[in-house]
């Protein structure tokens, strides 16, 4: 999976939170940092693992 700033991925569920969008503004040695798109954590900042990543939305 190609991974760069500004891709947007899908996060798998986890805990309570379900499946989301969320926009790569980092790549670290074992996570990436960004924003969340959609779901309970839109507009929230983490940092998932990259296990985390199911998918690869593509571009319009």
């Amino acid at each position: 999976m190609e991974l760069a700033e500004g891709t947007v991925v899908i996060i798998r569920a986890f805990d309570d939170i379900p499946e989301h969008t969320f926009r790569i503004d980092y790549i670290f040695d074992d996570c990436v940092g960004g924003y969340s798109l959609t779901g309970p954590l839109a507009g929230e900042y983490g940092e998932p693992d990259f296990d985390m990543i199911v998918g690869i939305v593509p571009e319009d």
